[in-house]
């Protein structure tokens, strides 16, 4: 199973790689510290798109207990904007989180997220910054004041 979850990772990124507008770097967020790549689903610079994600991390307490946790942030999103460089972002998405713990214990839990915020993207290529909150919640859980910090590089669109 955890071989399949992983061929159809690397599938997804591959895809995404290819046809990427943006990739970037995200701080907090629904990833917690993740590499992203975000696309736009029409021609346009605003619009409906989505992003996908990997993040994580691992521990250990020194005497050979390890445990670690992948986050993977998954998500759809909308722009608005009239400038073609400020946008204001709304979406939402689920983050599967997949985590072994000591003694080879494996666990998996699922949450959904909110996005509300700030996208800073150039037209014509270059850096972006994103700004924003992000509601998480999972059953019987509910964070309001989560946020998130990205910075990247958006690839240059087709030329006007």
């Amino acid at each position: 199973m955890r071989k399949l979850i992983i061929l159809a990772l690397v599938s997804i990124f591959s895809s995404q790689l290819l046809q990427a507008q943006t990739a970037y770097v995200e701080l907090g967020g629904p990833g917690l510290a993740s590499l992203n790549f975000d696309t736009r689903f029409t021609g346009k610079e605003d619009g409906i798109g989505g992003r996908v994600g990997v993040g994580g991390f691992s521990i250990s307490d020194g005497n050979g207990n390890n445990a670690g946790v992948v986050f993977i942030p998954l998500g759809v999103n909308y722009l608005f904007g009239k400038d073609e460089r400020n946008y204001f972002e709304v979406g939402g998405g689920i983050t599967p989180v997949l985590g072994t713990g000591n003694s080879g214990s494996d666990f998996s839990e699922t949450f959904g997220h909110l996005l509300f915020g700030y996208r800073m993207q150039p037209k014509a290529g270059g850096f972006t910054f994103r700004a924003f909150i992000s509601p998480i919640f999972a059953s019987g859980t509910f964070i309001p004041y989560y946020g998130g910090l990205p910075f990247g590089y958006k690839f240059n669109s087709k030329k006007d």
